[in-house]
This record gives structure tokens, C-alpha cells and sequence, in this order.
């Protein structure tokens, strides 16, 4: 059995929405907050579910401040005033769950307009369960005493009355790292956590959606499990799966030019070059695949 473990992104997902009410509010001195919490397809034989528990979110404030950080770049994290407690209740969520934009609201709550550099997100009971019911629970390095860091760069800008969108990508085959090899479940010895995430801000990206399919005594029929990678100037930025009925969708591409390839086993690989993606659009790309000779 050909295992894909791990291969997909999860994404972490922080919308920040205040819409514009019968007033005026642009010159109000709090915008509203959503967070939403997403995940790529993952079509997996061995992993039935992946457990994480966000108890609490915080990002830091810095005002009227023009912040563009690298991240090695010195973070202050002992002025512990700069951070805005958005979220401090227990939600456990299966990965696996959500899946091709589907997402769960984690925070929405009001916060003071101005920039935004960094966003902490504590996590606990952290667990990956296979399919016969075997059950690693997994140490958190620094996600519950710390919270797992992740810089926006440049700073998102909260508006009074306007709304502003940030993705945070989780990528599931960087943090959740297999112990052991094989391709049995009792090859599995357990897994490493390794949190790696990204931020995307939404107002500056797009999505990239589509159909896979084949032609099937001349109709058209969806594809499951066909691995859809998306190449930014040759270099990987980010890989999904079709759903059941052959969908995919990728959220957060920041504007700019993509390469798409797509592969599924018994048919040819399917490619598609310079697919223009626009901020705040969706861009559609669907593959038609071709059974291999």
C-alpha cells in the first residue's frame, strides 16, 4: 500500500471581519476579529484522525506602527502588554475534518484598530489516531507554555469598520513528522510535532480552485486523491488533494503567477503554467486526466 503520510497542509485560518454597518464606522476605534480554523484534503490510509486543542490566541498590537519583521528579527516578547488575549477557551478540532476550505470559527470578538505582527497560538492534546485505533499523543515543544509564534509580515492592519483577512498555513508534513518507516501501520513507531506555520495575509491573496476529472465512455467524472501541487518560480508552495467528487480548492495565494501539476496514479500527469492569481478573487483550473498506455 503506497502510503502519503502527512502530505497535506493544514491551514490555520484568521479572518479578521468588521462590515460596515447603517453608521459610518470607519473612524471607530475597533474592528471586529474572526478566526477560522481550516485544513487541506487529507487522503490518507493509515491516519483517521489528528487531534489538536487551541486553548488560547494572542497577537500583538503595535499600534500605528509600520511593521514589516523578518523573524529573526528581535520579537520583544517580554512586553507582555503588547499582546491581546482573542481567544482563551478550550476547542479540540480533528484535523482531518476540515477539509478543501471548509472551516470552524475559533474567535470573533472585537479588537482596537492598528497593526498586527504576530500571532501566538497555544495548543495542547495534541494526538494523531490510525485506522486500527493505535493513539500517539504527541509532546508540544513550545505551543502550550509559549504559544507557537508566527509573523505576519508585512503587519496586517486592523480598520474601524473595515475588515482584514490573514491565513496562517499549517504544513502538516513539516510538523507532523512520522517515526519509523514502511509502508504497514506497524511500521509506525509514533511522531514528532514540529508546528511549522506561515502567515498569508487574505486582502493581499487568492484562491485557486477546480475540478479533476477523466472522461469516462464520454462523461465527465471526478477524481479522488489526485495530488494538486502549486509551484511559485519553481519552488513548491503548497500541495492539496481532490475531495470525493474530484473538487480542490487552495486558499491564501498571495497575487503573482503559479505552475499547478497534478498526479494520480494510473493516469498522466497533468500540468498547467502561469495561472494568474488576483487578490481577493478565485481563480478556477480544472485538469482533465488521461488514462496511462
Amino acid at each position: 500500500m503506497k502510503v502519503r503520510l502527512l502530505s497535506s497542509v493544514l491551514l490555520l485560518v484568521f479572518i479578521v471581519m468588521a462590515s460596515c454597518t447603517d453608521n459610518d464606522d470607519r473612524n471607530s476605534d475597533y474592528g471586529k476579529l474572526s478566526i477560522d480554523l481550516t485544513d487541506a484534503p487529507f487522503p490518507h490510509d493509515m491516519v483517521a484522525e489528528a487531534n489538536v486543542t487551541v486553548f488560547k490566541v494572542e497577537a500583538r498590537y503595535k499600534g500605528d506602527m509600520d511593521i514589516n519583521l523578518e523573524e529573526n528579527d528581535d520579537v520583544d516578547d517580554d512586553n507582555e502588554s503588547s499582546f491581546i488575549v482573542l481567544m482563551e477557551e478550550e476547542v479540540q478540532v480533528n484535523l482531518l475534518d476540515l477539509t478543501n476550505g471548509v472551516t470552524t470559527n475559533l474567535v470573533d470578538v472585537d479588537v482596537p484598530v492598528g497593526t498586527y505582527d504576530l500571532v501566538r497560538v497555544y495548543v495542547k492534546g495534541v494526538n494523531v489516531v490510525l485506522v486500527d485505533g493505535t493513539t500517539y499523543d504527541l509532546k508540544v515543544p513550545s505551543g502550550e507554555q509559549s504559544g507557537i509564534k508566527v509573523f505576519i509580515k508585512p503587519g496586517i492592519v486592523v480598520s474601524g469598520g473595515l475588515s482584514s483577512d490573514l491565513l496562517l498555513d499549517f504544513d502538516v508534513s513539516k510538523s507532523f513528522v512520522a517515526r519509523g518507516g514502511g509502508n504497514l501501520i506497524s511500521d509506525i513507531k509514533g511522531f514528532n510535532f514540529k508546528p511549522v506555520i506561515k502567515a498569508c495575509n487574505l486582502s493581499t491573496a487568492g484562491t485557486l480552485s477546480g475540478m479533476v476529472s477523466t472522461l469516462q465512455e464520454d462523461l465527465v467524472v471526478g477524481l479522488e486523491g489526485a495530488q494538486v501541487a502549486v509551484f511559485a518560480a519553481d519552488t513548491l508552495n503548497t500541495t492539496t488533494f481532490s475531495d470525493a467528487d474530484g473538487y480542490y480548492k487552495v486558499l491564501g495565494l498571495s497575487a503573482g503567477s503559479y505552475d499547478v501539476e497534478v498526479e494520480l496514479d494510473g493516469y498522466q500527469i497533468q500540468t498547467a503554467a502561469d495561472i494568474e492569481i488576483i487578490a481577493g478573487n478565485r481563480t478556477v483550473q480544472d485538469f482533465n486526466m488521461v488514462v496511462q498506455d
